[in-house]
């Protein structure tokens, strides 16, 4: 028995892929984001669900996640986003893997390894318009396009970039990166090449700004049921896919002026009643929640007191009906009329939800239902 699981909605997962669906219509297809263990929620379940939806195409972070992925039968075009090392990319062809190019240096590579397998390698190209990340520079567009061709074993399916604040309160950048984006794509076709897919939308300019669409998108946040856009920005109804629970594994009455956890951080000022909760920061409940955030009891929020520790978490149920070891406690999700979502624990520990979920650690047991 796991006294801390964590509980995957795949029906909610399944809604919140309609809503993609609607927001960039029949012409533009999805590339669903499941790098980073799909966010938390568990990459090869995830892309089981998903393909069984009508996806063909995945993106991860590594080769490693690429691996991972195809070791557990997992079909259709996986994409590497990430960079790459020389001593990776013999990995790619064996287990029919997309890289992403950031710049010319692995190309005479990559070309030797599809040549060695008489066989043709998809790549996509990243260009950097103002991510300041991984990408090509703008500078350096017209040599690398020109020097492509020389590259006979390898295909160029894709063209991409990455958009830096397609979620912030001004528009202007995203604006500019587009606009440089389009000026690149001339260039492509001056040159008479037409890669299949170009694609620049992250969850928030799918929302946002449909002109970035193009033939191709990569939702990530979004699938999860989470966004990070403004109040103004008009958004579809998203549904969190994970829920966190935990248990009560006892529960202790402490005086006026006794103390909870590490270095003493909460005093009692009255006659309190704690439970201890088998969830730390080994688990990926950030410690910055240290009597800070709340969890959730018989349908109310109980209070976190004192540090949170590797492996246990303290409460405050003074003020709740009597609590008993055994009960179940909703750290991320809906209990009864009340609910604590990742946003909000993001508000609490001063990050956003992207960072709550994908901590959630290994060690926690993952729960696959509605599908």
């Amino acid at each position: 028995m796991h006294t801390t699981y964590a509980n995957i909605d795949l029906a909610a997962l399944l809604h919140n892929l309609s809503q993609i669906r609607e927001c960039v219509g029949r012409d533009c297809s999805i590339m669903t984001v499941v790098k980073a263990n799909a966010y938390g929620h568990g990459a090869v379940e995830i892309s089981r669900a998903l393909h069984h939806a009508g996806v063909t195409r995945l993106a991860v972070a590594s080769v490693q996640e690429g691996v991972s992925l195809r070791d557990a039968g997992i079909e259709g075009d996986i994409l590497v986003l990430g960079a790459l090392l020389d001593q990776q990319l013999q990995e790619l062809l064996p287990y029919r893997l997309t890289p992403v190019i950031n710049d010319q240096r692995l190309l005479p590579q990559l070309a030797k390894e599809a040549e060695a397998a008489q066989k043709s390698l998809a790549i996509h190209l990243k260009v950097d318009t103002g991510m300041g990340r991984l990408g090509v520079a703008p500078s350096d567009w017209a040599t690398f396009l020109d020097t492509f061709p020389r590259w006979k074993a390898l295909r160029l399916e894709g063209c991409m970039t990455h958009l830096a604040d397609s979620d912030g309160s001004d528009s202007s950048h995203t604006e500019q990166q587009l606009k440089m984006f389009h000026g690149l794509l001339e260039q492509l076709e001056q040159r008479g090449i037409k890669p299949r897919w170009v694609h620049v939308a992250n969850s928030a300019a799918i929302m946002r700004y449909p002109q970035s669409h193009f033939s191709l998108v990569r939702p990530g946040i979004m699938l999860y049921g989470y966004h990070t856009l403004p109040p103004s920005v008009a958004c579809p109804v998203l549904e969190p896919v994970l829920s966190l629970h935990t248990t009560v594994m006892q529960v202790r009455t402490i005086k006026p002026g006794e103390t909870v956890s590490y270095n003493r951080a909460f005093v009692a000022k009255r006659p309190s009643t704690i439970a201890v909760l088998p969830i730390g920061y080994a688990d990926g409940y950030s410690r910055q929640l240290s009597n800070n955030g709340f969890v959730l009891i018989d349908g109310k929020r109980a209070p976190i007191v004192g540090l949170i520790c590797m492996d246990m978490t303290m409460v405050d149920v003074t003020d709740l009906p009597p609590v008993h070891v055994g009960d179940t406690v909703t750290v991320i999700g809906r209990q009864g009329q009340e609910a604590i979502l990742a946003d909000e624990i993001a508000r609490w520990s001063g990050t956003i939800p992207y960072e709550t979920l994908c901590g959630i650690g290994p060690r926690i047991l993952r729960v696959y239902q509605g599908s």
